[in-house]
């Protein structure tokens, strides 16, 4: 695939993308480009809908917008177009870009045109490859300034997005942790970015026992995953970021075994695999900034071998944790992750992600992710960028009243409050718990958005929530 830029169609061949603002339904002018006219009882631009038409030689898609649009609209509109209009893709495709277009508008048409190319039938026997796909494909951006690097950057955004998808969706008998670390070897060699894994022994030489008392029940070895990136050139003042994903790569609920919804739970491991995505992508554009993140990756299932609700367990942190459901395992994995991240790396801010709990669903539905920090700049930046790009997130309190929520009297923490209430905010304090008083640290849980419903699948599939987030928060440093 390439990308190329020109300015007029006259020696173009192929399908032609003219986006088009909403006029007025009932106006005597027609929309006209290139020599076609179309009325405006036939298409004037209404947001979510298109028009085909044919000419010498070329396919013409024109696609409303509607009178106003947002950043994700607008990839979801491009997305729909690849999608589901791909019988109607040349091997030349050419966009339209009117002058008051901005790059962010650029950017987001071509990552969803891209993002319109994922097909969620890994497995079927028959697939049709999608015309952006073949080798041969161009891509031609028709305008009077220069696009080339943002769009460059869309399809960067895009294929990051796309590898996330991948991870989430594809079934956990595929996706278990020795794959991932793999993957995130492999990814990190094409990239530009350091990967150390540490397996069981290695795991258990360091000391991470709340990661290993998760993976004890499963028959996959759990994975601590550890990817370093630097920038290739100098950088005064840099910045360094550490980041931890949850990366279960299926959930039974272990021995407190889930009741309803187990077949939902390969996407127990989305914020881990945003995290690896958002490795991809800082690495593909070559930020100018340090980042270190961590996805301890284990297996929560039901054996002889499983941890034990009443079980004292110990960290890294060298605290000891009360076991009371054992289907609060994530904040396990995720509190040695943060404790192994801030001793050994020493990063200046932290951003750990997680499909956390039913809590954070309860609250804002699949609207939005839940946010806690102990940082009002971060809160800031962090909710400027996810509404920028259409990721949203709203805040959670972490009071100190929350605090007897995680206290135990055996241990000196435990990992559930075993209230109906407040879910989503104490496993925001007990992750606190081992940040050791990080004067920079912002908690994301995305149970409710990180994998959903809509147009593009007849099931609930993965969303990419948080790659573009993390990312873009890292590059507004």
């Amino acid at each position: 695939m390439r990308t190329s830029t020109i300015t007029n169609s006259d020696d173009f061949s192929g399908t032609i993308l003219i986006p088009v603002f909403e006029t007025y339904s009932k106006s005597i002018v027609p929309i006209t480009f290139n020599g076609l006219e179309i009325a405006s009882k036939v298409f004037f631009g209404k947001k979510d809908t298109h028009y085909l038409a044919e000419k010498n030689d070329n396919t013409y898609v024109f696609i409303g917008l509607g009178k106003t649009i947002d950043y994700k609209s607008l990839k979801t509109i491009f997305r729909r177009i690849s999608s589901k209009q791909k019988e109607n893709l040349s091997l030349s495709v050419a966009l339209v870009i009117p002058e008051q277009f901005t790059e962010d508008q650029v950017e987001t048409m071509i990552s969803g045109l891209f993002l319109g190319t994922y097909d969620l039938g890994h497995f079927k026997s028959e697939k049709s490859v999608h015309p952006f796909l073949e080798p041969d494909f161009s891509l031609s951006l028709l305008s009077e300034k220069e696009h080339l690097a943002t769009a460059k950057k869309g399809i960067k955004i895009a294929k990051a997005q796309l590898a996330t998808y991948d991870l989430v969706d594809l079934p956990p008998n595929t996706i278990n942790p020795k794959y991932l670390s793999n993957w995130a070897k492999e990814t990190g060699q094409k990239y530009g970015f350091d990967v150390e894994v540490l397996g069981y022994e290695a795991s258990k030489i360091a000391g991470l026992g709340a990661f290993l008392a998760v993976g004890k029940g499963s028959e996959n070895e759990p994975q601590f995953i550890i990817m370093k990136y630097t920038p290739v050139v100098e950088v005064k003042h840099l910045k360094h970021v550490g980041l931890v994903g949850k990366g279960i790569t299926f959930d039974t609920g272990g021995l407190n075994i889930k009741t309803a919804g187990m077949v939902h739970m390969k996407c127990d491991m989305a914020g881990g695999a945003a995290v690896f995505g958002a490795m991809q992508l800082i690495a593909d554009l070559q930020l100018p900034v340090k980042v270190t993140a961590i996805v301890p990756c284990a297996e929560n299932s039901v054996d002889s071998k499983s941890f034990l609700p009443s079980d004292v367990i110990h960290s890294y942190s060298g605290h000891s944790i009360e076991i009371i459901d054992t289907d609060a395992e994530g904040r396990l994995i995720l509190a040695d992750g943060l404790s192994y991240l801030i001793k050994n790396f020493k990063p200046e801010y932290i951003v750990d992600i997680a499909t956390l709990t039913g809590s954070s669903v309860g609250t804002f539905g699949y609207e939005c992710g839940a946010l806690f920090t102990n940082n009002a700049e971060m809160a800031k930046k962090l909710q400027e960028n996810g509404d920028a790009i259409g990721e949203r997130l709203w805040p959670l309190p972490l009071w100190d009243i929350y605090k007897s929520d995680i206290e135990s009297d055996i241990a000196d923490v435990k990992n559930y409050s075993g209230k109906p209430v407040a879910g989503a905010i104490s496993a925001a304090k007990f992750l606190e718990y081992f940040t050791q008083e990080h004067n920079a640290w912002a908690h994301l849980d995305v149970a409710g958005v990180a994998f959903g419903e809509d147009e593009f699948a007849k099931s609930k599939h993965a969303t990419a929530y948080g790659v573009h987030l993390l990312t873009k928060f890292i590059e507004n440093l």
